[in-house]
């Protein structure tokens, strides 16, 4: 049986990076926190204003899905969109039967809390498929926390590593090191990132431009709570919320060798962006409000 909750009036029943390229709706990434109310009616608005908005809400990130979807479900509602909850297991995400519950929709919601339960049910999946096409076709694609952390095609799991040079303990980063940040594979809907959030208020600097200095073809985005990226058809990058983004660009930089002592840098671009800067990833440019 598909373990699918359903609210309310809800819509008609390769490689994720490739096809992500190719999409024309929107991104809205937010950075944890309490949402403002202006960040989820901009959601609802991309997604074709009340009345018009039909809206997936996908809860798998949260310890408590069904409870999360349903709060998020009627938040949007009361904005004016059409909801539904699809809290899916692994089998369930790989059957057509789930993807064609997302025909139609026009917008698709990640809810926080851990990014590592989303990416095995999701990744390789008709479900995954469904969500980019929809998104190709216009859709707008957004999530908060751990729904922001699964956007790129590089996640980062939350998890790290202790070394002779550097001791990471649960939330804390003390240190920027080599080999000891995890990344695994994410959802691929903004390649060429890599994004941690909940940035300045947890002080998760180290964390991002370690992990951006072993693998500097990707650009580091650290959103801020109550603030979003949302990123374009035109994949330009603009700020929103209440906070600020963060952005480590080492693609120009000077780093040291992978085999030496220390791990360092020269020549890293980086960018404290507040709500109204725009960012163009292909440029490396941003444009203060």
């Amino acid at each position: 049986m598909l373990p699918l909750l359903l609210l309310g009036g809800c819509a008609a029943a390769g490689g994720a990076a490739a096809a992500a390229e190719s999409g024309r709706g929107h991104l809205l990434i937010v950075g944890g926190g309490q949402q403002p109310r202006e960040l989820v009616a901009r959601f609802v608005e991309l997604a074709g204003g009340p009345g018009r908005a039909r809206i997936a809400v996908l809860p798998m990130a949260s310890a408590e899905p069904e409870a999360s979807g349903r709060e998020k479900a009627d938040e949007l509602r009361v904005l004016g969109a059409e909801t539904f909850v699809m809290n899916l297991a692994r089998d369930a995400a790989m059957t057509d039967s789930a993807a064609r519950l997302l025909d139609g929709v026009t917008g698709i919601w990640f809810t926080g809390g851990d990014q590592a339960r989303v990416t095995p049910v999701l990744l390789g999946s008709p479900v995954l498929r469904a969500i980019l096409a929809r998104w190709r076709e216009g859709a707008v694609v957004g999530g908060t926390s751990a729904g922001a952390a699964v956007m790129p095609d590089s996640m980062l799991t939350g998890n790290q590593f202790r070394t002779d040079t550097a001791g990471y303990y649960g939330d804390e980063y003390p240190d920027v090191a080599r080999r000891t940040i995890q990344v695994a594979p994410g959802l691929g809907f903004l390649p060429g990132t890599i994004i941690d959030q909940h940035f300045i208020r947890r002080e998760r600097h180290n964390r991002l431009l370690a992990a951006v200095l072993e693998r500097p073809a990707l650009i580091g985005v650290g959103i801020d709570e109550s603030t979003a990226v949302e990123v374009g058809p035109d994949g330009r990058w603009t700020v929103r919320g209440s906070g600020a983004v963060v952005i480590y660009d080492a693609r120009r930089a000077r780093i040291t060798a992978p085999d030496a002592p220390v791990l360092g840098t020269a020549e890293v671009r980086m960018h404290l962006l507040p709500p109204g800067a725009v960012f163009d990833p292909r440029t490396g440019r941003a444009r203060l409000p």
